[in-house]
């Protein structure tokens, strides 16, 4: 290796990995934001945050690798401008492009790993954090309860609250129905205001209420099971304790399995057998929608209105006339008439129900088809991006001539978002249909990829297009003969 290449390597590596981390903890910083609520509050044990954290890192990693490559790129090459290196170079004989070969094939290899990371170890990471964030969710429920929505965190419970004091821990209009007999919505309780705690052994969770209703429906035995009827009762209180029986303090695992066959935790062979599946059943159920509305719509015939009577004479139509449903219609006479409206309407209205139910059922399973052909897609284009980002950072930085973290941060924060809007556009175009899942995903790819071969070209022709002092030069030769010619 010359020393020119181990130089531009050993320039590059120290940034790529300062920004790589940089931007990693960014982004967990933001994670943890959003998770913030769930996770305060429940004594959840250091090593339960730090497994949580670790593999929420290895998620974000498709985000920020791009982004740490593209800011990297535009700190070296810029501060090889601002130092004149890559002018010494340049002057030396040593073409752009050739300063840039040790970095295309270290970009090559990084996108090569970036593919199996996602292909590989993308799907264990989403599976392992997915399962744990719900565990988490699930752990310690009355911490959980927002307000005005029903949580059924506790087995057997639906519990809603309207308002809670986040000072005194007061909570307002509660009303909580118990599921426990399984007999649906046969028992409710209402209050006013009430207090939540945990027994300090974490077994039970209190619930203190005052003023307030229980309303009940008692089932008699002796009653038929088919009388629907039942006696109601309202218990009124100023003051009732509940308690419910929870699990223990350590953190209860969900069976992973039961996330295996979700799209984000599958592997690339295992996306296409999956989409093929899926794509057979789509099939099926389209071509079964097809036959049934044929057979019972279409051509259906209703035998109920015809008897002995019921005859239509046809000897005075003309052979053109013979077939005419119209003329078979008018020669009814008004009562049928009538029934043969009520039926056919009947009929209209059952096929309508039919095909707006069934279009819903096509549509959702077509939207989950539409997710799969998204994250196959997605394997390659975490791979391109880093490869395309480095095309537009490296030019990038040698032209604007700007180096450390101050110009090179706002101009790759500026890609990085365009490119991330664009990526975020083309994927919610896909998952509506309006774009296939190729042309959504590759969508930032194409746009940007131009725009990388547009600016190595100006690079590597030291064009000034971002330079200040360019567009200052032309503003002076546009307005200066207008000022000679006033004097």
């Amino acid at each position: 290796m010359k020393k020119l290449h181990k130089f531009i390597l050993k320039s590059y590596i120290g940034p790529l990995v300062l920004t790589f981390f940089i931007a990693i903890f960014i982004l967990l910083m933001q994670f943890l934001w959003k998770w913030i609520d769930e996770l305060v509050g429940k004594g959840l044990d250091w090593t339960i945050i730090a497994e949580l954290m670790w593999y929420a890192a290895i998620t974000l990693i498709p985000m920020a690798l791009p982004l740490a490559i593209l800011l990297s790129s535009i700190m070296i090459f810029g501060n090889l401008a601002e130092n004149y290196e890559l002018v010494a170079l340049k002057s030396a004989g040593i073409s752009l492009s050739r300063i840039m070969t040790p970095l295309i094939y270290l970009i090559i290899l990084i996108s090569i790993g970036a593919f199996l990371f996602s292909n590989y170890i993308m799907p264990y990471s989403y599976l392992k954090m997915s399962t744990l964030l719900i565990d988490i969710r699930h752990h310690q429920p009355e911490l959980s309860i927002k307000e005005g929505v029903f949580s059924n965190d506790i087995d057997g419970y639906s519990i809603r609250i309207e308002d809670k004091d986040e000072v005194t821990g007061l909570l307002k209009n509660i009303m909580i129905y118990d599921h426990t007999s399984k007999r649906g919505n046969v028992q409710v309780t209402v209050a006013d205001s009430g207090y939540m705690s945990m027994t300090e052994n974490k077994t039970h969770l209190i619930l203190d209420l005052f003023n307030g209703y229980t309303y009940s429906e008692s089932q008699d035995k002796k009653k038929k099971k088919t009388d629907k009827t039942h006696p109601l009762r309202r218990d009124k209180f100023e003051e009732q304790k509940l308690m419910f029986q929870m699990d223990p303090g350590d953190l209860k695992r969900t069976d992973e399995g039961l996330f295996k066959k979700h799209y984000q935790m599958l592997n690339l062979r295992q996306l296409s057998i999956a989409n093929d599946s899926l794509l057979k059943e789509f099939q099926n159920r389209k071509q079964t929608f097809s036959d049934n509305l044929i057979r019972t719509s279409y051509f259906k015939k209703e035998r109920k209105i015809h008897d002995k009577t019921d005859t239509i004479s046809t000897t005075h139509l003309t052979p053109s006339q013979a077939l005419s449903l119209d003329s078979l219609f008018n020669n009814l006479d008004p009562k049928r008439k009538e029934q043969v409206i009520a039926l056919a309407t009947n009929y209209a209205r059952s096929a309508k129900s039919y095909i707006a139910s069934t279009q819903k059922s096509l549509f959702s399973r077509k939207k989950w088809i539409k997710r799969h052909q998204i994250e196959w897609h997605r394997k390659f284009t975490l791979s391109f991006a880093c490869f395309v980002l480095f095309f537009i950072g490296a030019p990038l930085g040698a032209i604007i001539r700007k180096g450390g973290l101050g110009m090179p941060v706002v101009i790759s924060v500026i890609f990085f978002i365009l490119y991330y809007l664009v990526s975020i556009t083309g994927e919610k175009f896909a998952r509506e249909d309006i774009f296939t899942a190729f042309e959504g995903m590759w969508l930032s790819s194409v746009i940007l990829l131009p725009l990388g071969i547009f600016l190595t070209n100006k690079a590597a022709n030291d064009s000034s297009i971002l330079n200040i002092d360019t567009y200052l030069q032309f503003l002076k030769h546009l307005f200066l003969p207008k000022n000679k010619t006033n004097k």
